[in-house]
């Protein structure tokens, strides 16, 4: 996975006015959890930009008033009218596996779309659960065999030391044939 860091402060308030408060600031009120306790903080709006404007998976350096956390992105919240970042929560990486969203890369040619077939992508991510450290920053997804009308599944992609969550009849991407050659 790709890193990333944030510096952020531990709230001393919780709460609506003063998460409200933050935010009037620019600061994102944030949580991480998944290690001992609960740790409530606040970091500036910019540093999530690279975070979340970007399909890529990503283990972000938590840097909270000098103690160093590794956690990945686990929710986020968004204002329903002007798409603002409400808030975040954050899984702190400890030995347990975790689960993550990891973007599909496809390679090769497929001789489908060279007979005039369309590439249809089903799926823009797949689900992988394993230790931090095994998780990849993608996973490729080969189309070489790919005929008019043919899929590649789930099934068919193997990732090394992870498990894959989503179903395994589940298609990833499909060659749809054009209408001009559909009735031949």
């Amino acid at each position: 996975m790709k890193k990333l860091e944030i510096v952020g402060f531990k709230r001393a308030n919780l709460g609506k006015k003063e998460s409200k408060d933050l935010r009037a600031e620019g600061l994102i009120p944030s949580v991480l959890y998944g290690g001992g306790e609960q740790i409530h903080f606040s970091a500036p709006t910019i540093l999530f930009r690279d975070l979340l404007y970007t399909p890529d998976a990503y283990e972000v350096t938590l840097n909270i008033e000098g103690e160093i956390r590794k956690a990945i992105l686990q929710d986020t919240q968004f204002h329903p009218v002007n798409d603002a970042l409400l808030h975040a929560d954050f899984l702190e990486i400890t030995d347990k596996p975790i689960k993550v969203n990891v973007p599909l890369k496809f390679v090769g040619n497929s001789p489908g779309v060279i007979k005039g077939g369309k590439l249809v992508q089903k799926l823009r991510k797949i689900t992988l659960r394993g230790q931090a450290e095994n998780i990849p920053d993608f996973v490729e997804v080969s189309i070489e065999g790919l005929d008019l009308g043919k899929s590649v599944r789930v099934a068919e992609v193997n990732v090394e030391n992870v498990e894959i969550l989503n179903s395994k009849s589940l298609p990833i991407a499909t060659i749809d044939i054009p209408r001009s050659l559909r009735g031949k």
